[in-house]
């Protein structure tokens, strides 16, 4: 709900917003400009008739002088018949130069102000600092609710590009944009009368006066009595005028003072409501804090950023929207099929899934798991798919499941749970669904399983499952969108593994020649390759599928290859596809941003640990470690002699310092060891390691993978650390398959 409230308001109130943030900032930039100008260092000690003395002696015509919130000394003056003001410097005695106001300053002003419509315009930048100000605080507790909760929001973002950039920016600039908007809407609030105007008392007006001859200003005990930095503006009296007086106004209110005795004849402080009102005034415009008017310039820069990566977001979950053909009606259907998801993409498995048992002859109902019907008579079995929002959270689709659970008649259940093992709460919903059904005492129809970044593969292993529970044969083919592929072609591959039953090869594609000119903004310039680094994905379409099967990538694009290391599965279309290229061949690919798996930036070690061709993109992160940061490597592989993999390159990796440590073991020699037991072995190093605040990125299958956090949670522990605190820190990477 929370989402689609921002969205909404989002969508609405663009245009206005971004405006709104546009002059904000061209605004901010004024006090800066005129500190620039302000000769102010050592004022402090100069008072107001010292100040009066100096502007005696160059402007014997002078009216009016003013300081404005930055500092700068204002003189107007008369010169004849001309009139003229001046910037002043008080240090110096001097005239800095002619005062004048720029008129581009003004026009933003007033298109900030009332975009030039009057009293609708000023409504309009009221209503657009309001929604400004609720999408700032919906987005925040979005955000903490994504991350973990408010303790956990400067945890690392994962997911795509423009969810990352629209949250970052959105933390970055989070509480300038709340200070921007909620003094914008408090000053239009007064404006409109929603909040009192301040009723500022006048001095009293002064009966009589001295009458004497004028004393000279600078011997004025009054304004010997201010400092200059403390004053507003003062006004002269009307010359040759001896009832006449000086009219003063300062930070702490105004008075009139006896031209004659130097003395305030009346004074009036300032009420409590004019000071908070000025106050706010200062926060909002940064008159008076130049520092505060740039950062929150900055912060209302960044609206437009936030605004395009919002837009980029709505558009691509309203792209991946999906209709349910045949859906059966409750009533009927002997197959249901509830759906929990935040992004839509859970939907798009769902869709698979009922194709597949309505062919196979189901009635299938799907709907999402808020929109359940109570009564399904005909009902066989429930299927509940559903991702995990934030730190273990119901999806958007499934926020009332849990709740109204009790309204469901007990059917044989099977749950399927999609998440990202990066998450330290992966799948948490699905497991808490999962219990809840079993504390309920529902009949299962599966065991709880779990698909890890919308695997397709994962996928088809568990429609195996299916299968063979209803005596059904499926096909759960599920083809997720991606981005348009290119062609690439194969220019190396080493060899590995054959004596050992594991058939490896390292290969290395290029865009063929004929591709490398007049490709599209999406490709940069090396050989024609999409741009890439170590640890991003490649989608590889195999011939005749248009299942993706994604590798880990070796290289960057920056080295003029494409280079992934893959293993031969005997029954994998993929994997015997690429095992069948030669030289010259080429494959229809696409590459998968995988940013939440490579080494964070620092000075910090790094352990990197992975199993047979788990090392691919291993090896690229050691590659490119040009600057020789401590890196320990932990790998396993079969047999030295014949599958260790990217051998001679690792030795000048040792020899070069790219690489600190070689930690490589194998399963079918000697002791038979594994990566885990020769982690445990160096147990008291990883955790020095970890003290020194080293980054863990592991490689490889889930059951290795599961092993090393295992030997993990063993080392730690004297350290009161556990993975999942690892992983919120972003020190505990898992690139799994």
């Amino acid at each position: 709900m929370l989402r689609k409230f921002h969205s909404l308001f989002g969508l609405t109130s663009t245009l206005l917003v971004v405006l709104l943030s546009i002059t904000g900032a061209v605004l901010s930039i004024n006090p800066f400009l005129e500190r620039s100008q302000a000769k102010v260092a050592g004022t402090s000690s100069i008072s107001v008739a010292e100040l009066t003395g100096k502007i005696a002696s160059r402007y014997p015509g002078a009216e009016q002088i003013q300081r404005n919130p930055s500092g700068s000394i204002i003189v107007y003056f008369t010169d004849g018949d001309q009139t003229g003001a001046d910037l002043f410097n008080p240090i110096a005695g001097t005239t800095i130069g002619a005062y004048s106001t720029s008129q581009f300053s003004v026009w933003v002003k007033n298109l900030h102000r009332s975009y030039f419509l009057d009293t609708p315009g000023r409504a309009g930048a009221g209503i657009a600092a309001f929604l400004m100000l609720v999408l700032t605080i919906s987005g925040a507790f979005m955000l903490a609710n994504r991350l973990g909760g408010w303790r956990q929001i400067f945890r690392p973002i994962q997911g795509p590009t423009q969810q990352r950039l629209h949250s970052q920016v959105g933390r970055w600039v989070l509480l300038g944009l709340i200070l921007s908007a909620s003094t914008g809407l408090y000053m239009s609030a007064v404006t409109f009368g929603f909040i009192p105007e301040y009723q500022s008392a006048e001095p009293a007006f002064p009966e009589n006066t001295n009458g004497g001859k004028p004393a000279s200003i600078e011997t004025l005990s009054a304004l010997q009595a201010i400092p200059i930095t403390e004053l507003r503006e003062l006004i002269y009296p009307y010359p040759g005028d001896p009832s006449a007086f000086y009219s003063i106004t300062t930070d702490q209110g105004s008075g009139f003072i006896d031209q004659s005795t130097g003395q305030l004849l009346s004074y009036q402080p300032y009420s409590s409501s004019q000071k908070l009102y000025e106050l706010i005034y200062m926060l909002h415009t940064g008159e008076g804090l130049w520092w505060l008017g740039l950062l929150l310039g900055l912060s209302s820069l960044s609206v437009p950023l936030i605004a395009w990566s919002g837009i980029q977001i709505w558009w691509r979950r309203k792209q991946s929207a999906i209709t349910i053909n045949n859906n059966s009606a409750p009533r009927l259907a002997d197959t249901v099929i509830m759906v929990g998801s935040e992004s839509n993409s859970t939907w798009g498995f769902a869709k698979t899934l009922h194709e597949a048992l309505t062919s196979a002859g189901y009635r299938v109902n799907t709907t999402s798991m808020n929109s359940f019907a109570t009564h399904y008579p005909e009902a066989k079995h429930l299927f509940i798919l559903t991702s995990t929002y934030g730190d273990g959270d119901a999806p958007a689709s499934a926020s009332r499941f849990l709740a109204n659970l009790e309204k469901l008649p007990k059917l044989p259940v099977a749950v399927l749970g999609f998440g990202d093992r990066q998450f330290p709460e992966f799948c948490r919903f699905a497991k808490d669904v999962e219990a809840a059904l079993s504390a309920r005492g529902w009949p299962q129809l599966l065991p709880l399983d779990t698909i890890n970044r919308q695997s397709p593969q994962e996928f088809s292993r568990w429609g195996e499952a299916v299968s063979s529970v209803i005596n059904t044969e499926l096909t759960l083919t599920h083809t997720p969108t991606h981005p348009a592929t290119t062609t690439l072609a194969l220019i190396e591959r080493v060899d590995y593994g054959v004596e050992v039953e594991a058939p490896t090869s390292v290969m290395r594609f290029n865009a063929p020649q004929s591709n490398r000119e007049g490709l599209l903004s999406h490709f940069n310039r090396h050989n024609g390759l999409p741009r890439f680094e170590a640890g991003d994905l490649v989608g590889v379409l195999a011939s005749g599928s248009s299942a993706p099967r994604f590798y880990s990538l070796a290289s960057a694009s920056k080295d003029d290859m494409l280079e992934i290391c893959v293993r031969h599965h005997p029954n994998g279309l993929c994997s015997s596809f690429l095992h069948a290229l030669s030289a010259g061949d080429t494959i229809e690919a696409f590459i998968q941003p995988n940013p939440s798996f490579r080494p964070a930036s620092g000075k910090a070690p790094i352990v990197l640990i992975g199993a047979g061709t788990g090392i691919g993109p291993l090896i690229g992160f050691i590659r490119h470690n040009k600057a020789h940061r401590p890196i320990h490597l932990y790998w396993g592989g079969r047999c030295p002699q014949s599958d260790f993999l990217y051998e001679p390159e690792l030795k000048s990796y040792l020899a070069d310092k790219r690489l600190t440590k070689l930690n490589a073991v194998f399963s079918r020699v000697g002791e038979r060891s594994y990566v885990q037991n020769k982690i445990a072995e160096d147990g008291k190093e990883l955790r020095q390691l970890i003290e020194e605040d080293a980054q863990i990125l592991v490689c490889g299958g889930r059951n290795m993978a599961n092993s090393v956090s295992a030997a993990f949670t063993e080392i730690i522990a004297p350290l009161d650390l556990d993975i999942a605190t690892l992983k919120t820190q972003g020190r505990y990477r898992e690139d799994v398959y």
